[in-house]
């Protein structure tokens, strides 16, 4: 700014001599520059720059006048640098200061003026000036008002929108307060799922039915079915189906083509109803009858009338899940990080130790060589444990893999730092169970499997899982000394494991291996064809 004030200052006078009040300014204007935050120093700077600014505006101005066309026009060649301390106190929100500094620039200017004679004894503060440098006045007024404003704008909206984690804090505390008080109802998407069958069953005539609900990527899982036969629903919202016309349309649909990809033709009506909270469509709820026109109006009004209301607390259920998941995973990487910058970076320095000191070591004294030995053996044991640890934090489901891809993977590894051959039987359809249930299933199995290798002494380590949503089971077996020789940490992860199963309203079982070792396995939800098929064998070794 102050070559530009320079320049016009020259254009305006073409006498070099005024080029002072130029320098007089960058003087006025150093210990602002030089002490920006010094309380005593930056305003009294400002004050200096407006004063020799008002002083050197009425002198330019008196020079370029003397026989220019237009009266006080040469005080706009200075005043431009009026935007420097006012800008400066617009930026720092020093408002009240930029006000006085207007009111010091007016004064100044004014008494200049009227001490200032040009042609011969005229005063030089005639209207002709005056009106030029009250442009200028309020040019900097108006930009020091618009930047008050826009303060005043920002500061309410930033009262209006608290910070994430006061936001976050104050609706978890409103969710556990609300969850509290829900009667005799819990934030479970799949017993929610499966009251809400229960009550279109009698609301509507209902062969087989199910609530689905958005999993990513396109597709849909199945949180909870009825019926007497297993039902491969269709899933897919890309597929050209009524389910994904109802998805997209958020309005309910009838066909009389089933939707499961496994029906075998004949009459059927399907009903799909979208639910949907809010302007989000959460799930759907898919009823099928095999009588031909089972769903009128009538019996549509009927069930919209109870999805509407189970939609808001499966959505509450949905969100509730999601929430727990990503604090729990937050949790897991946070603790491997610390695991792996803390202490595993410290014992593997002390290995190095050790080895250095088995180098250095006198070979005489057996027992000193062979304590070290020992002592390194253990670090690397201990090093092992922690990759584990930190394997086994890391280990997640997949979107794409799946959760026997994920059990698959942690199995071998884990098997291959313990010596243990491991035999894998892996059955998992396309569809998925929820996000929720695949991650604590992985949990439960990677305990099982953590268990048999430090706690059982096996040799071999059997793994089956079975994914048939809303179906899963998952079983883990070994050929060592059985569960009642374990250690007292075994029977810990055996708790952890079951509070796991619980928490998925899934069934834990632990029993013997004959003719020795442990089967841990875990089972979610039914499977009408599974329990037909085992209750055929069982009346066929009845009789």
């Amino acid at each position: 700014m102050l070559a530009l004030v320079a320049l016009l200052t020259y254009v305006a006078t073409r006498d070099p001599a005024q080029l002072w009040w130029i320098a007089l300014l960058a003087v006025a204007g150093l210990p602002a520059l030089l002490a920006p935050q010094h309380r005593l120093l930056g305003p009294l700077s400002r004050v200096a720059e407006v004063v020799v600014l008002g002083l050197a505006a009425s002198q330019v101005a008196a020079v370029a006048d003397i026989g220019g066309p237009v009266e006080g026009l040469g005080a706009s060649a200075v005043l431009p640098y009026l935007a420097v301390p006012v800008t400066v106190t617009a930026l720092r929100r020093h408002f009240r200061e930029g006000a006085g500094l207007l009111a010091v620039t007016a004064l100044t200017l004014l008494v200049s003026g009227a001490l200032t004679r040009v042609d011969g004894g005229r005063q030089l503060a005639q209207p002709g000036y005056l009106a030029v440098c009250a442009q200028w006045l309020v040019l900097a007024g108006l930009g020091l008002y618009a930047a008050a404003s826009l303060h005043q704008v920002m500061r309410v909206r930033g009262e209006g929108k608290p910070q994430p984690y006061a936001e976050a804090t104050r609706l978890l505390t409103q969710l556990r307060t609300v969850a509290r008080q829900l009667p005799g109802a819990t934030l479970d998407p799949g017993g929610i799922s499966e009251h809400l069958l229960e009550e279109l069953r009698l609301a509507a005539p209902t062969d087989r039915g199910a609530v689905l609900s958005a999993s990513g990527g396109g597709r849909l899982v199945v949180l909870a079915q009825i019926g007497a036969d297993r039902v491969d629903w269709e899933t897919t919202l890309d597929a050209d189906s009524a389910i994904a016309d109802a998805w997209a349309s958020q309005q309910p649909h009838t066909s009389a083509r089933s939707q499961a990809r496994s029906h075998r033709g004949g009459d059927v009506s399907a009903l799909i109803v979208p639910l949907v909270a809010g302007v989000r469509t959460v799930g759907l709820v898919v009823l099928e009858s095999d009588t031909a026109q089972a769903y009128p109006a009538p019996v549509m009004s009927r069930v919209t009338a109870l999805t509407g209301p189970a939609a808001l607390r499966l959505e509450a259920a949905l969100l509730f899940d999601e929430v727990r998941s990503l604090a729990t995973n937050e949790e897991r990487q946070r603790l491997a990080r610390e695991i792996h910058d803390g202490v595993a970076q410290e014992l593997v320095m002390v290995g190095y130790g050790i080895d250095n000191a088995l180098a250095y070591v006198d070979e005489d004294p057996k027992e000193t060589a062979e304590a070290l030995r020992l002592l390194r053996q253990e670090v690397t044991r201990v090093i092992q444990e922690l990759r584990l640890s930190l394997f086994e934090l890391r280990s997640e489901v997949d979107r794409h893999g799946g959760l026997a891809a994920a059990i698959a993977e942690y199995a071998r590894t884990v098997g291959a730092s313990g010596g243990l051959r491991v035999h894998l039987s892996l059955d998992e359809s396309t569809a998925r169970l929820p996000a929720a249930t695949e991650a604590e299933l992985l949990r439960i199995a990677q305990e099982a499997v953590t268990n048999a290798r430090k706690h059982a002494g096996a040799s071999n380590l059997w793994v089956t899982c079975e994914v048939d949503p809303p179906y899963a089971q998952i079983e883990v077996s070994d050929d060592g000394h059985g569960i009642g020789d374990q250690r007292p940490d075994g029977h810990y992860g055996l708790a952890i494991m079951a509070e796991r199963a619980e928490r998925i309203r899934g069934r834990l079982e632990i029993r013997p291996r004959q003719p020795s070792g442990t089967t841990v396995a875990v089972v979610v939800g039914s499977s009408p064809r599974r329990d037909k098929v085992r209750g055929s064998a069982a009346a066929a070794e009845g009789e």
